[in-house]
């Protein structure tokens, strides 16, 4: 059961936090910070597909880390997380179409390596 909760909230934090940047992207950057505009941003947000579904997502993995911390110690839950941050560096890639570098991919290797470590 433990296994399967961290899959979930792996994935679902993947796709929320992909979710969110291909639906911030789609928006656009915010530039008019008055109250008008932000009221307007956030309604137009709030419509957008993309986010609606990142909100569902980011849900989702929040109540699957809660249950998780409730069967094993936060010395597990949280560095085994860490795994999302490769799951999205392939998939900024290969989905958003990001230009990673070789840089960014040792980091990844690295969290990799530091996982395993602490699921042993």
């Amino acid at each position: 059961m433990k296994w399967l909760l961290v899959f979930l909230m792996v994935g679902a934090t993947t796709l929320g936090e992909v979710l969110q940047a291909a639906g911030m992207r789609r928006h656009g950057e915010i530039h008019d910070f008055r109250p008008g505009a932000i009221g307007r941003a956030l309604a137009l947000m709030a419509r957008n597909r993309f986010v609606i579904g990142s909100v569902v997502a980011m849900a989702v993995s929040f109540f699957a880390f809660m249950k998780l911390l409730s069967m094993t110690d936060l010395s597990f839950a949280v560095p085994v997380s860490a795994v999302t941050y490769v799951m999205e560096t392939v998939l900024a890639k290969y989905v958003l179409k990001e230009r990673v570098n070789a840089l960014r991919w040792a980091g990844a290797a690295l969290v990799v390596f530091g996982v395993t470590l602490v699921s042993m």
